[in-house]
């Protein structure tokens, strides 16, 4: 099973960029150490060097759901500034969310339902009397495309399936544009108390 983790600074200073950019780095080898795949795939650099806004990882394995289950919610760090000499704070948050994977990219042809019918040219004249149109749907999601431009029916199968491709390339393109969206509000939204998890000290060591 893939999953998505992101995690974010809401924001933050560059204290909580830092931490982002370790928890992130914590969390690939957690992963790997349980038999899971784990890579940053996607990462917005913080203010200072080594820091971040946010970092997308991607998951993959058997028993994603229940690592994840452990990390979602507020991370806390205790630790002094490491980027301005005798600030005060000790307590930074950062956020950790699953984001939704874009659900298709290239249509599955077991997921497709091939459908003939009377090919007809200009102003409904059949071009013949076979059944040479065809239809495509994807059954997952009901989108369809037909092509009748060809005579041949084979010819006219792979234009309608390669129709539906780039329909479903158009709504998988929305939907992660939708997500990038929420990733960006979850920015401004990150609660901080009550931590899942909290790591101490400039070696991230969790207590």
């Amino acid at each position: 099973m893939e999953a998505l983790l992101q995690i974010t600074s809401g924001r933050g200073p560059a204290e909580c960029c830092w931490v982002v950019a370790r928890l992130a780095e914590a969390i690939c080898a957690d992963a790997r150490s349980k038999g899971l795949a784990a890579e940053i795939i996607e990462q917005e650099q913080g203010p200072e060097k080594d820091t971040l806004f946010s970092a997308l990882v991607h998951l993959d394995g058997d028993a994603v759901q229940l690592f994840m289950a452990s990390y979602l919610g507020t991370i806390q760090w205790i630790g002094l500034s490491l980027f301005r000499h005798g600030h005060k704070r000790k307590n930074w948050f950062v956020g950790v969310s699953q984001v939704a994977l874009a659900s298709y990219t290239v249509p599955d042809e077991r997921d497709i339902r091939v459908e003939t019918m009377k090919g007809s040219g200009p102003g409904g004249q059949h071009v013949n009397t076979t059944e040479s149109a065809v239809r495509a749907t994807h059954l997952p999601t009901g989108l369809s495309a037909i092509a009748r431009d060809e005579r041949s029916q084979s010819a006219n199968r792979k234009r309608a399936v390669a129709r539906l491709a780039i329909l479903l390339a158009r709504a998988a393109q929305r939907e992660a544009d939708r997500a990038r969206k929420k990733r960006w509000d979850a920015h401004n939204e990150l609660v901080r108390g009550n931590p899942v998890r909290v790591y101490a000290g400039p070696r991230f060591l969790q207590v």
